[in-house]
């Protein structure tokens, strides 16, 4: 256990007045927002030139470097353009004149990543965030053994194959019919597109879109069994109980505060330079609900650990709030105890039914 820490993760910074900063500036909501921005220049500079020329007729001798080159770029690209987008879907990102411009963010430079347009915002925004996590959520961790790698392959794989399938069906039946065709033109509109290029040049379709695609949903469905591995059986509806929180963290710096899970699912709206602050002026509500929060351990970390049942090195990064815990020992029966899956019967009876 630690006691509570300094936290030193990233809170806004200033700009400078450039000519630039100025300009960008004008077109968004949210000055704070700024770094979104440069990181989708980076992107749309480096990584989708790049992935273009992969589909030109180079010599194997440079396309394999190019190709490896691609996908290192890519994968350095992914977590901090998903949890931007994490972050503009719960807040808009442009001024209303300017939002054509997220065409290019969701329809272009998303592809490139493995990001299907429009699916991620009505997963998290029209499901996810709405049951929070609840039997209803088709991607709740809460019927899984969350300490057990077979349990998340079998969670894995049922939002490989039909992940999509339950998305639409529970979209449609609680009447949010516009995000269900959203996700499904997003998700056709993409796999069409790859078939396409495809048959253009196998090689570079797989490489530059087949490939990140595949391994973006891995990320994304490790990133959410680790946020909502460690459930409350009592209270399994409370963000303070059903979410972690990560602190400390070179994650938080690269991926925008995402590591404050608990205060995200409770504020879903707080602007994402707001997070430590809000942590560490809601100390006494973590305290009260035994909130797991680790210090310099990041979701990736988390879940290792949790594949490897140590939970001796779970406890000893364990901030211990408030002095909420008596014991290492209690520390780890929490932690075990939060892991254990739910039965059907405790599934229906959190439905109501």
């Amino acid at each position: 256990m630690r006691a509570l820490p300094v936290v030193h993760d990233r809170l806004h910074q200033p700009t400078e007045p450039n000519l630039m900063n100025r300009f960008l500036i004008s077109l968004l909501r949210d000055e704070r927002d700024l770094p979104f921005l440069y990181l989708v220049l980076r992107i749309s500079f480096t990584l989708i030139p790049l992935g273009l020329l992969l589909f030109m007729p180079l010599p194997a001798l440079y396309w394999w470097p190019l190709a490896v080159g691609y996908l290192i770029l890519n994968f350095l690209f992914k977590s901090p353009y998903g949890l931007m987008l994490h972050c503009i879907s719960h807040r808009r990102l442009f001024k209303k004149e300017y939002e054509w411009l997220m065409i290019w963010i969701v329809w272009v430079v998303g592809v490139f990543i493995g990001h299907t347009p429009h699916t991620y915002f009505s997963h998290h925004i029209g499901m996810h965030h709405p049951e929070n996590n609840m039997p209803e959520d088709e991607s709740s961790t809460m019927p899984y053994q969350r300490d057990s790698f077979k349990d998340f392959l079998k969670y894995l794989l049922n939002f490989l194959v039909v992940g999509l399938y339950e998305l639409i069906q529970y979209l449609n039946r609680k009447n949010r019919k516009l995000l269900a065709q959203r996700a499904m033109k997003g998700e056709f509109s993409f796999f069409i597109f790859c078939v396409i290029m495809l048959i253009v040049n196998f090689k570079a379709a797989c490489v530059v879109f087949v490939l990140p695609f595949i391994f973006l949903r891995m990320i994304m469905m490790v990133g959410n069994w680790t946020q909502h591995s460690l459930i409350d059986h009592d209270e399994p509806g409370n963000p303070y109980k059903n979410c972690i929180t990560c602190i400390n963290v070179k994650y938080n710096h690269k991926c925008w505060n995402d590591g404050y899970h608990s205060s995200h699912h409770a504020r879903q709206a707080l602007h994402w330079t707001e997070h430590p602050s809000a942590f560490l002026g809601s100390v006494d509500v973590y305290a009260a609900n035994k909130a797991i929060v680790f210090d310099r351990l990041d979701f990736g970390q988390v879940f290792v650990a949790l594949m490897r049942k140590d939970y001796e090195k779970l406890a000893d990064h364990v901030v211990n709030v408030g002095n909420t815990f008596g014991s290492r020992d209690e520390v780890i029966a929490t932690l075990k105890a939060r892991t254990r899956k739910f039965t059907k019967d405790e599934l229906l009876q959190f439905m109501g039914k």
